[in-house]
């Protein structure tokens, strides 16, 4: 099917009802400025005071339609990147399959997009590059807000906020699928889902993280179509799965991903995992749920723990296989590690700031049990002691029989709280595992150094 056949079959010869402009004013929505960061009216003022047309687009809107707190808010606009870029001196170009440009207020980031539009046959020169399986490889195709509305991908995500007039203007039924809290595609949902493979994904984050239904239509295709996601780089789909995951809902995610067979190209190793072993599935979602309680409790979250509870079964299995083989248990572990990491690593990446630690609290199983040891003492000094005593817990809470470690290590820090020693590599403090930047001047080393 050529570009342009497809482009047809998306968006039809013809304008659709649900696809034309509905503007909602203010006295009908909940939308005020207060709700909205100082930073992003800053860009949006600029913006129109220059002439462009700005709009507060996508998840922001939609999030604060909805009474929710959006982390960040993006902006669409009619100026090029390249016009933005000029405009604001704290901004910088982003991008390769299409440019951005974000603006920066500190530790707010503004992002904001160029409107883009579909490529047709009447303008042969808006084309954008495709692979053989009709996914976008490159985008820089601009367009004008009409155009931009039907490229997005879900309705509720066309829908664009005019600070202007203070009105919502809305697309393809988007206000509507809002207030019947469904998750529905602009146009056909087998090639949107060919053109970006991730949307599969985002269906599900918005499904779970939103309490939407999927609409039948949007739902249909996503089983048949998830091993389109192994296309994807690794780095992305990692991206992903961290969203995924930190979203606050992260059961009702994985439940979800295992309705529409979109786990097992994320995490391959552990879908098969579960279909040997029913208990693993128990790991897993209380690993989940706890993940969950944290998140709503406003604690904070280290993926490298719920990293190495997804890849725990299979590093146990190997581990067993390795010893059966004739090695010793710490270093069958490691041998264990690196064929799972080694193996997770086809499907998504896991940089070592997360590997290196998951490492620690796998090997942490096996010396955590060696209660009578004359240096467990040091154990409560380790850092990431308290990571493997909560995953020796978890283990036991998902019906593992561990001898009673985890009630032994409980009384044993009533008695000997744990401190561990200061670690450089503890990147905990920080939901995203990146290390705080140092702040003020480095000091200056003495001359006996």
């Amino acid at each position: 099917m050529t570009l342009i056949n497809r482009v047809k079959r998306l968006f039809g010869t013809k304008k659709r009802d649900d696809e034309t402009l509905k503007v909602v004013p203010r006295d009908e929505h909940s939308i005020s400025r207060s709700s909205i960061s100082e930073a992003a009216l800053k860009v949006l003022y600029r913006l129109n005071k220059a002439g462009y047309e700005a709009y507060l687009v996508g998840g922001g809107v939609r999030d604060t339609l909805l009474g929710l707190s959006p982390k960040d808010f993006d902006v669409a606009t009619n100026a090029t990147p390249e016009q933005v870029n000029q405009l604001f001196r704290n901004s910088r170009l982003i991008g390769r399959r299409f440019k951005l440009v974000h603006v920066v207020f500190g530790r707010e980031v503004i992002e904001v997009a160029t409107f883009r539009a579909p490529p047709t046959e009447e303008h042969p020169n808006k084309m954008a590059a495709t692979g053989d399986q009709g996914m976008i490889l490159r985008d820089n195709v601009y367009g004008n807000k009409d155009e931009d509305a039907v490229r997005r991908d879900f309705t509720i995500n066309a829908l664009y906020y005019n600070v202007a007039d203070f009105s919502v203007h809305s697309y393809a039924g988007g206000w509507e699928d809002l207030q019947e809290r469904r998750i529905r595609l602009i146009g056909d949902p087998e090639t949107r889902y060919r053109e970006d493979p991730v949307r599969m994904l985002r269906a599900i984050r918005f499904a779970a993280k939103l309490n939407f239904n999927i609409d039948p239509e949007a739902a249909a295709p996503i089983p048949a179509m998830a091993p389109l996601l192994t296309q994807i780089p690794a780095a992305r789909l990692f991206e992903e799965v961290l969203k995924l995951i930190l979203h606050g809902n992260a059961l009702d995610t994985l439940r979800l991903l295992r309705e529409y067979k979109l786990f097992e190209p994320l995490f391959p190793g552990t879908e098969q995992s579960i279909k040997a072993d029913p208990q693993v599935l128990a790991l897993i979602e209380n690993t989940m749920a706890n993940t969950d309680k944290r998140i709503q409790a406003g604690k904070s979250v280290t993926p490298y723990f719920f990293l190495a509870a997804l890849l725990w079964p299979q590093v146990a299995r190997m581990q067993r296989e390795f010893q059966d083989s004739g090695l010793a248990p710490h270093p069958a572990m490691q041998k264990a590690a690196d064929r799972a990491l080694a193996q997770q690593l086809k499907a998504t990446s896991i940089p070592k700031r997360f590997s290196i630690p998951m490492r620690e609290i796998w090997e942490l199983q096996l010396r955590l049990p060696k209660v009578n040891s004359r240096r467990t003492s040091e154990l409560l000094t380790h850092p990431r002691f308290r990571a493997a005593y909560d995953f020796v817990l978890l283990r036991e809470q998902s019906g593992e029989d561990l001898d009673g470690i985890g009630e032994y290590w409980t009384k044993r820090q009533e008695v000997e709280p744990a401190v561990p020693r200061a670690d450089t590599n503890d990147y905990s403090s920080r939901p995203d595992g990146k290390k705080r930047r140092r702040r003020g001047p480095r000091k200056p080393r003495s001359s006996a150094e």
